[in-house]
């Protein structure tokens, strides 16, 4: 079976077991232990997360990262500024294309926030979420990567998806990201019929972001 890996933050953790599961006996799906974060840890870390697969073969990659790098602290600049985003994005990029040479790569965008029940000194907003997504799909477009609107698809979803501001750890929505992204890498491993989604729900505590 081909391998599939999955990098990204704690919307990443939350979807990642029922990827897993839902793949099952279809691929192999591996993701780090870790909350993977901003942009420059995934630079950091992104040829070591090879390592996780069996002799490094990745198939798909899925990745992303933009909500830790927008967050505003204590009303204070986004923690990663747009152009150092855009930087480290194509430094990524750059680092990908050398390490994942035969790899389907998909980029997938920062998904929505609920800012008004947010905390003036823990904040997101979605028209920055935007912006950092903009950017990103234009650097990663140019080295051929696919683009998985996550951020639309949880733009569209009610109001009950969300489990806190941030996360989406409910039914509803881990089968709405899980079916989109199982949808998205599909073609790169040679499936082309429909795959029931098995439900394998994050129960933990959001670690970071």
């Amino acid at each position: 079976m081909k391998n599939v890996l999955l990098i990204g933050d704690s919307i990443r953790i939350g979807y990642g077991r029922a990827v897993k599961s839902t793949l099952e006996g279809k691929a192999n799906v591996y993701y780090p232990d870790d909350n993977c974060r901003f942009a420059s840890y995934v630079l950091r870390y992104i040829e070591e997360y090879k390592w996780i697969v069996p002799e490094g073969k990745v198939d798909v990659l899925h990745w992303n990262t933009g909500l830790w790098d927008c967050l505003r602290l204590y009303e204070e600049d986004p923690h990663t500024p747009l152009d150092f985003y855009a930087y480290y994005i194509e430094r990524i990029c750059k680092r990908i294309k050398n390490h994942y040479p035969d790899t389907t790569v998909i980029f997938a965008t920062s998904t929505s926030v609920q800012s008004e029940r947010m905390l003036k000194d823990f904040k997101r907003y979605n028209e920055e979420i935007e912006a950092y997504n903009e950017t990103a799909v234009s650097i990663v477009k140019k080295y051929g990567f696919a683009v998985n609107d996550l951020y639309a698809l949880s733009a569209s979803l009610p109001d009950e998806a969300h489990s806190d501001p941030v996360h989406y750890n409910t039914p509803i929505a881990t089968r709405a990201f899980t079916d989109q992204i199982v949808a998205s890498i599909a073609p790169a491993l040679g499936i082309t019929e429909a795959i029931p989604y098995k439900e394998a729900l994050f129960v933990g505590k959001p670690s970071g972001i």
